[in-house]
């Protein structure tokens, strides 16, 4: 059974920083690409950052330049530094897992609020 595991969200100060985590069991993770979406209220849910396989990275526009993606595969886990983090940045931050379009998973989430 596949989970993924988020942890690392809260209420943070505009300017601040977070680090989520994202464990991942039940898969072979070192053969998949993994991502971060966020989705926040009213809105769709977006990529925000990804990392393949060999370790190559992309990023969305809007987190260029703050926020940083890595993984490792000895621990099974990716995370996502987020660094000046402003209030549209607050949103349900969730890890993906993708190897083909019939095979990702998702976590459940976890909560990002960036506010004074």
């Amino acid at each position: 059974q596949v989970h993924l595991v988020e942890s690392g969200g809260g209420l943070v100060q505009p300017g601040g920083s977070l680090r989520l985590s994202c464990a991942a069991s039940g898969i072979i993770f070192n053969i998949y690409d993994m991502r971060w979406y966020r989705q926040a209220p009213e809105k769709e849910r977006e990529l925000v950052a990804a990392i393949t396989d060999s370790s190559r990275t992309n990023y969305a526009p809007f987190v260029k330049g703050r926020f940083t993606i890595s993984r490792d595969n000895a621990k099974n886990t990716v995370y996502l530094q987020m660094n000046s983090l402003k209030p549209e940045d607050t949103a349900v931050y969730y890890c993906n897992a993708f190897w083909t379009q019939s095979v990702n998973y998702w976590g459940q989430g976890t909560q990002v609020t960036v506010s004074s």
